[in-house]
């Protein structure tokens, strides 16, 4: 605490689980000073494992019963003097303890109010339970995941709850203040991860719009359907990455993986890609991952161990 960016900065994080205590520790580490709410009970609940959490890094925290009047009455008095404030409850929960951005508002109307959601703040959604894969799946992130023969694969929860959640409600809280500090006015900041997933999903509407990817999964450059894009198992049943998208790296990884560009497959013709991914397969399995390594990395072939 005391360093960085936005330092002076004071944040209160009604605690949740997901995206919103991601957002809370993105702020403490720019240097924010960033204090938990915690609920009183909470031992054996859903929140419990995250004790020993890193997310929960940098910040203090206490314990208040926001159910109480006097717990209200003490978070009232903490968002008076705090710049941010971030919850991550279904719509309309914080409004019901007397507590949403209008009753904040009343004492302090600098106050930045950031919302966590899944679906947004209305909507025939807005109310329904749902979590990172739900939101990344409505969205139309999910879909373009995994194998071209099975079903969609999770992406851990990097898309919706972080991506689309957390790093998007922390940008707009940001946003929000820099506004606030201009013109005294506080701001509320709903970041709903189906919008942040979708959001994210620009490049591969633009790309499928121009005609440059397919809705086939594992055919494109990006899905894994690249020779040149894509992981391989090494000699020793260990992964290597290559992103050689570019003309040049791509000619620099053929050259150290000891093929003749010449003798292959043009690289553009998707109809011979299985051909090509076969020669890469082979050479990747000739050698250990650590052989690899010292083949490859620090060289412009887009190369790193997974």
């Amino acid at each position: 605490m005391g360093m960085g960016p936005l330092n002076g900065v004071k944040a209160i994080e009604i605690a949740g689980i997901g995206p919103a205590p991601f957002c809370a520790m993105i702020l403490a580490d720019l240097g924010a000073e960033v204090l938990r709410i915690d609920p009183v009970h909470e031992a054996d609940g859903p929140l419990s494992y995250l004790k020993q959490n890193i997310v929960l890094r940098g910040r203090r925290s206490v314990a208040i019963d926001l159910k109480t009047p006097e717990g209200r009455g003490l978070l009232l008095r903490l968002a008076a003097q705090a710049d941010l404030v971030i919850e991550g409850f279904r719509p309309g929960t914080m409004e019901r303890l007397g507590l949403g951005p209008e009753d904040v508002a009343k004492t302090n109307p600098k106050l930045v109010y950031g919302r966590m959601t899944g679906w947004g703040q209305d909507g025939p959604l807005a109310g329904s339970a749902g979590h990172d894969l739900n939101f990344i799946a409505l969205a139309g992130a999910l879909y373009p995941m995994g194998p071209a023969d099975d079903v969609p694969s999770p992406p851990l929860n990097l898309v919706g709850d972080y991506g689309g959640g957390g790093m998007m409600l922390a940008m707009g809280l940001l946003a929000g203040y820099i506004e606030a500090q201009r013109s005294g006015r506080g701001q509320v900041v709903d970041a709903a991860m189906v919008d942040g997933a979708a959001l994210m999903m620009t490049i591969f509407h633009g790309m499928r719009a121009t005609g440059h990817w397919s809705d086939t999964r594992g055919s494109n450059i990006l899905d894994g359907g690249a020779p040149w894009y894509r992981v391989y198992r090494t000699r020793d049943d260990k992964f290597v990455s290559v992103g050689a998208v570019e003309e040049k790296f791509y000619r620099k990884l053929v050259t150290l993986l000891g093929l003749d560009t010449d003798s292959l497959p043009d690289r553009d013709d998707k109809a011979r890609w299985d051909e090509l991914e076969a020669a890469f397969t082979r050479a990747f399995a000739a050698k250990t991952q650590a052989e690899w390594c010292a083949v490859l990395e620090g060289t412009d072939a887009c190369f790193a161990p997974v």
